[in-house]
């Protein structure tokens, strides 16, 4: 009857718990109506939708496309962020367990053995831990034939223990937890998104700087026939050493611009190398006419929309929801501690009576531990909590407000990229046709050499201008679908229960691991 007392006073315990502290409420982030650089944006085609997936698609590079699904295999940042992920779910694992009974269990066998001066000293034998206040009396005995006594003894015991979460500390615990294992989930698809944006700017740089050299190269060969020209009328006396020896210092300066331009791809390929996880000597990108005038539009959508499409705001979001479980875990140090427990055990000195009834015991019990006095230490932590939190409401606010900032930067840096690649195209056209007119009156004698080398330089920075008006459209519209979340949504954050269960998130990245595992694959 006393049992089943307590058994339903525990019950109705558990019944009636309530969870302390704040139910988590997100709160509200200033947002806009609409981009205000959008205006005038040219809307996306069906073929420049961003994939939720592979968003690089877009530029229909397949170089680029082999090297960025090399990010998700071997990328080493992102292992770092995958491996932070798994120890966030174990945290929330630990936390889940204390939900439960803690049982423990012990078990012994001993023989010792007693000499007969021992018993005439009036010594007495026993077993038992010390300190502990339980002490176990052997009776069965055997003599030998010296006349002392061997003693046999057998002892088990079963112990559990089990903390009542009646004011909702483990729940909160465990919310807080998981909150904070789906903000190392958006941690992990933020360092993923701005490894495979990066990769993709190096990759863009890298083909400027082939381009560049393609260009210098060609520079340098019209330097060296306009050297030659030079040279002849300097041999037949039209020309002054000083036009020979300018030509062949322009020339020069050109060639040595092609040769930094090798310096700069050979850097930017081993940053690509070390993105794909690979030794930069063992890795090489062959050179290609990728850069192309083609820019493909990325659609933006609505501003209300990226709260929900970058995994940063999404991870400070759900760093925001694991302060607030903190506060209840914080208030419920107010109330005590309601543990129960119960063990059962047995003692014999023959082990077939060891499960015997006589030789068993049992106890079950109820314990309160409350703290009386602490001189303002958790109202403190209470405080510590709250002021946490309001820290990473406004962490989560600025978040948002930098999300805001950097699509507008990317929108108005395409758009006026835009306008001014169109005037490129006119300001090389225009450049060119004068440095060959130009040339030609210089072989007619009618201007000096000088003229020749500023309608040459003119025409050079005009070419060089465009290809960096390119480069600089591609860079701009990676970062542009960096900022929008790269086709990544909220929707993809690991659920309560997918916190707890590998199988349902981490298969969906495929992210090779090198931890060492047993012969059951555990």
């Amino acid at each position: 009857m006393r049992l089943s007392f307590r058994a339903s006073l525990a019950l109705s315990l558990l019944l009636t718990s309530c969870s302390v502290g704040p139910d988590y409420k997100k709160p509200d982030a200033p947002t806009a109506t609409q981009f205000k650089e959008q205006a005038g944006w040219k809307a996306g085609d069906p073929q420049d939708e961003v994939d939720r997936g592979a968003w690089w698609s877009i530029y229909k590079d397949p170089t680029l496309d082999d090297l960025e699904k090399q990010i998700d295999i071997s990328n080493q940042t992102l292992k770092q962020s995958e491996a932070a992920y798994r120890q966030a779910r174990a945290v929330v694992d630990q936390a889940r367990a204390s939900f439960f009974p803690t049982v423990t269990g012990s078990g012994s066998a001993q023989r010792s053995y007693e000499g007969p001066g021992a018993r005439s000293s009036g010594t007495s034998f026993s077993t038992g831990a010390a300190g502990a206040g339980a002490t176990t009396t052997v009776v069965g005995t055997t003599l030998d034939r010296r006349g002392g006594t061997a003693f046999d003894s057998f002892s088990s015991s079963l112990g559990a223990s089990w903390d009542l979460d009646v004011w909702g500390k483990i729940r909160r615990t465990v919310e807080s937890d998981i909150a904070t294992a789906q903000a190392s989930a958006a941690d992990l698809a933020s360092a993923r998104l701005s490894a495979q944006s990066t990769l993709a700017s190096d990759y863009f740089q890298l083909r400027y700087q082939e381009e560049l050299k393609r260009l210098l190269d060609t520079t340098a060969t019209d330097y060296t026939r306009s050297l030659e020209i030079t040279q002849n009328q300097y041999n037949v006396g039209v020309a002054a050493k000083a036009d020979v020896l300018t030509a062949q210092t322009q020339l020069l300066n050109t060639q040595a611009s092609a040769i930094n331009a090798g310096v700069l791809r050979a850097t930017l390929e081993h940053a690509i190398a070390v993105l794909v996880g690979k030794p930069p000597g063992d890795f090489s990108i062959a050179p290609s006419k990728a850069l192309t005038g083609t820019v493909p539009v990325v659609p933006v959508g609505l501003p209300s929309t990226l709260l929900e499409r970058r995994p940063d705001i999404a991870a400070a979001e759900r760093t925001m929801a694991a302060s607030n479980a903190q506060i209840g875990v914080a208030i419920a140090a107010y109330f005590p501690d309601i543990t129960l427990t119960g063990s059962y055990g047995s003692s014999a000195s023959e082990f077939a009576n060891l499960f015997a009834s006589p030789t068993s015991i049992w106890s079950a019990g109820v314990s309160v531990a409350e703290t009386l006095l602490d001189f303002g230490a958790r109202s403190a932590q209470v405080e510590q909590a709250r002021a946490m939190f309001d820290q990473n409401v406004a962490s989560y606010r600025q978040t948002v407000l930098t999300g805001f900032q950097q699509v507008e930067d990317e929108l108005a840096t395409l758009r006026i990229l835009q306008q001014q690649a169109v005037v490129e195209v006119d300001a090389v056209k225009t450049a060119q046709e004068a440095e060959r007119l130009t040339l030609n009156q210089y072989k007619a004698g009618t201007v000096p050499y000088s003229s020749v080398i500023t309608a040459q330089a003119a025409a050079l920075q005009a070419e060089q201008t465009a290809l960096t008006v390119t480069e600089n459209r591609l860079t701009a519209s990676v970062t542009l679908v960096e900022a929008i979340g790269g086709g990544w949504d909220a929707s993809k954050l690991p659920r309560s229960d997918q916190v707890e269960d590998d199988t349902s998130f981490l298969h969906m990245i495929p992210i090779t691991t090198d931890h060492p595992t047993s012969s059951d694959g555990k």
